[in-house]
């Protein structure tokens, strides 16, 4: 895990709520993300993990509170978060009627690229997905969609990246690629959000953390000062969502 140097926040919650009906997804959360973190957002499936990234990238509007994103209100600029940032949902989503070179073609023709070949061609690459280049998004394997996925939201290079389980249909090779991908990319001084309940990944590659509970923050900090003392962050976890449980 590389070291975090502090900087300032490239994401700015403060008590940022969402409801639907009666129903409250996110109560009152409050955290801020330093600029060059691997930040993970960590909670059990319900918690309010996906609801807060579709917020943040403007997916839907914010019930109450205030969110940044490198600084834009998303509340009032919600497309001007999406041109500045990559975004990887937890569904892969690329249009059905495009192949996966068209598809990468038409978001960096979005995106303003001026070397959009060369740029999709590192990403099949490194990705080792090339020789699917002239195949439909509808035809590809999950697992395919997913590199295609990955390679939209970081084929402009963003200074920050949001991804919903990063590691999802990718089988143990590909998961250390992308986990390596990752930690060089905050090392080159950008940013990376991402939300998982699988533990030993964040524990892995994150230097800093909240914990969400049925929609409630738990804590955050640095995963440093937790494993620092020989606790694993899946039990400091455990510890906090039993707690809140028994409450």
């Amino acid at each position: 895990m590389h070291k975090l140097k502090k900087m300032a926040p490239v994401i700015e919650l403060k008590n940022l709520v969402k409801r639907y009906g009666n129903l409250t997804a996110v109560d009152n959360v409050s955290f801020n993300v330093d600029s060059g973190s691997l930040f993970g957002l960590l909670g059990p499936n319900g918690s309010g993990k996906t609801t807060i990234i579709k917020m943040l990238t403007g997916q839907i509007q914010i019930s109450g509170g205030v969110a940044r994103v490198v600084g834009i209100d998303v509340n009032s600029d919600p497309v001007g978060v999406r041109k500045e940032v990559g975004i990887i949902p937890e569904q892969e989503s690329p249009p059905s009627f495009l192949t996966a070179e068209e598809y990468l073609f038409f978001v960096g023709k979005i995106r303003g690229l001026s070397s959009i070949k060369e740029e999709s061609d590192w990403w099949f690459s490194y990705l080792d997905y090339g020789d699917k280049k002239k195949v439909l998004c509808k035809d590809l394997s999950r697992g395919t969609r997913q590199k295609l996925m990955f390679s939209q939201a970081f084929i402009h290079k963003p200074v920050l990246a949001l991804i919903d389980e990063p590691l999802i249909n990718f089988d143990p090779i590909m998961q250390k690629k992308v986990k390596d991908f990752l930690v060089s990319y905050v090392e080159k001084g950008n940013t990376i959000f991402l939300s998982t309940h699988i533990l030993s990944v964040a524990e892995e590659i994150c230097n800093s953390y909240a914990v969400l509970h049925r929609g409630h923050l738990l804590s955050c900090g640095l995963v440093s000062e937790i494993t620092s003392g020989g606790l694993h962050l899946d039990d400091f976890f455990l510890s906090l969502v039993k707690g809140e449980t028994e409450c």
